[in-house]
């Protein structure tokens, strides 16, 4: 796992090294083993290494073969590398190198365009193709790995995160008013190519992106994930012995592909204890778990030390619990923030990110249950929407959209007032679907876009802010192209996930199958009140706050006036959403966009 940048002049000028040693400092935490930088014409690269597979410096990067006239930067884990690698030398490749980095720039050698489709992981790759004078970019089916860009007529930049590039400077930082839209509708989620900032792009999730020497680019995708208009006729038995199978590869998969240890991130829930059951049953000795807590609210309990402790005694794990104290989360919570390559909502992303910091110290690699609930059908407003009459857009719009689009125009000043794009986004992408059940659409939707910039893009983050990858099995592509046409009522059963739950039978104790629904939770970050409550008030009262002038007053001053009531339909508060994305803005771009 690595942080990768570049710079490909479309002027004719030669690029600026320290252009480009300004985006490397701010991947320095993805890749703290080694720096590399390679310059060919109009083009230099610089890669940051988290060596997890092939510790050797023959993995180092950029990586660059003379006699092909390739140079690559790569960030991510192939999980069927060695099976290309064979592939490709039967074809009459030579290899220098034992990890997954030379597979990569050989699979576009041979395979060219088609090459992204063979690839089974996660990666963000940027590939210059000296000979023909080209720049391609690609990005993994969901997601797992961030990658930015930023073009003007005169140069293109891409990075793993939107700090190196707006440390690179030359960029628009005017906000983004659809995106704005967006984030603030589908709780921070922009889909790509949009983030909040004008200048900044994200290659869309399973594309790939051609840029010439002369600054023409085509975007395509090389991955479609499909349902069946019909369903699959499979009886219930058959889907849960495939299902299982299937996530039993998946864990597999990423625990093997890797030359150091692989932990486990375990919450206490159903996702992550599953995943610790079938390592620890096959194979995973000596397996490593980790756990964070926080203060209790009146409301709501700050820890599922309860649960996790119970698959901690069964399957005798080397475990680290850690409790945080609510003044830490806030000590450290402009910290996490600065780490957001995109401004995020999410109470669990300073979680992650103290959490992080503390396994870090432990292990270089670790799986989570990122994925489940989005895939088999976890969360509550599922089968709220499933029982919900009307069209497509009302019946997900009345239990996921933070705010409707009349109360989104009483919030943002008039500049920022447009149309109700979310609406019109969620419609088309809902109706792209395909034209299977409701709910299958509605999870399409939500494993190829929602995902994508809500969960993953936190996990990410905030786990490599320390150098520590996380690796997401239920987002497994061959499981998700198999679940997402399972029948919706079997997902459904027992309050949604039932085929995880049925396959955990036996393996985890029941309490922990049929307990409520639990995630990382930051009560302070939901309930506001005291300290919290100061210094978002601090942040919104700010003269910065008040300079960029997105949003009323009068808005502003009802969500401080009583915060704790004032809660979006998924449980999250109102007021940290826009002091979130000010205190982002702050400290990313400055006192004015």
């Amino acid at each position: 796992m690595c942080g990768i940048c570049g710079e490909l002049r479309l002027d004719g000028r030669a690029p600026d090294s320290n252009t480009l040693q300004r985006m490397l400092s701010r991947l320095e935490k993805r890749g703290p083993d080694h720096e590399g930088v390679h310059v060919q014409g109009a083009l230099v690269m610089g890669h940051r290494r988290l060596s997890v597979i092939d510790l050797s410096h023959a993995s180092d990067q950029p990586w660059v073969d003379e006699a092909l006239g390739l140079a690559l930067v790569f960030n991510g884990a192939i999980y069927n590398y060695r099976e290309l690698r064979a592939e490709l030398i039967s074809a009459g490749y030579q290899f220098a190198s034992e990890g997954d980095t030379e597979v990569v720039l050989k699979a576009w050698a041979a395979w060219g365009e088609g090459f992204a489709e063979r690839l089974h992981g996660m990666f963000a790759a940027a590939i210059w193709d000296r000979k023909q004078r080209k720049l391609i970019l690609v990005r993994d089916r969901f997601g797992i790995k961030p990658l930015y860009y930023s073009q003007t007529r005169d140069r293109f930049r891409f990075a793993s995160n939107s700090q190196a590039l707006l440390a690179a400077g030359d960029l628009d930082t005017d906000i983004d008013s659809v995106a704005l839209h967006h984030h603030f509708t589908l709780h921070a989620v922009v889909p790509a190519p949009r983030t909040v900032l004008r200048g900044i792009r994200k290659l869309p999730p399973a594309h790939i992106m051609v840029v010439d020497a002369d600054g023409h680019d085509r975007v395509f995708p090389y991955w479609r994930l499909n349902t069946a208009a019909d369903g699959v006729q499979r009886s219930e038995q058959e889907w849960l012995e495939e299902t299982r199978a299937a996530l039993l590869r998946a864990v597999q998969r990423r625990r093997v592909i890797a030359d150091v240890p692989v932990g486990v991130l375990l919450s206490g829930g159903l996702d992550s204890s599953l995943l610790v059951a079938l390592l620890a049953r096959n194979g995973g000795s000596d397996l490593r778990t980790f756990s964070v807590g926080f203060e209790d609210h009146p409301h709501e309990r700050g820890s599922e030390f309860e649960f996790s402790d119970q698959i901690v005694e069964r399957y005798s794990t080397r475990h680290e619990k850690i409790h945080v104290a609510n003044d830490q989360v806030l000590q450290r919570l402009p910290e996490a923030i600065d780490h957001m390559a995109e401004p995020m909502v999410g109470q669990d992303a300073v979680a992650f990110y103290l959490l992080a910091e503390r396994v870090s110290q432990y292990v270089k690699v670790v799986q989570s249950g990122q994925g489940a609930d989005e895939v088999f059908a976890g969360y509550f407003w599922y089968p709220r929407m499933d029982q919900t009459v009307g069209s497509d857009l009302e019946r997900f719009r009345s239990w996921y959209f933070d705010r409707d689009h009349d109360e989104y125009l009483r919030m943002v000043s008039q500049p920022h007032a447009g149309l109700d794009y979310t609406a019109a986004l969620v419609e088309e992408r809902l109706k792209a679907a395909g034209a299977g059940h409701f709910l299958n659409r509605v999870l399409h939707f939500d494993v190829t876009t929602l995902i994508v910039d809500d969960p993953v893009k936190r996990v990410d983050n905030m786990t490599m802010a320390w150098g520590l990858e996380a690796r997401v099995p239920f987002l497994d592509h061959e499981l998700v192209e198999l679940v997402i046409n399972m029948p919706p009522e079997l997902k459904l059963r027992e309050g949604g996930k039932y085929p995880l739950k049925a396959i955990a039978r036996g393996l985890i104790p029941d309490a922990v199958i049929d307990r409520p629904k639990g995630y990382f939770p930051v009560p302070a970050l939901k309930f506001v009140r005291g300290e919290f409550l100061d210094f978002m008030r601090d942040i919104l009262n700010s003269r910065a706050c008040r300079e960029r002038g997105l949003y009323r007053t009068e808005y502003v001053q009802a969500l401080l006036d009583d915060p704790e009531h004032q809660l979006t339909r998924l449980q999250g508060s109102k007021l940290w959403h826009l002091a979130a994305l000010e205190l982002w803005l702050q400290r990313n771009v400055g006192g004015t966009a």
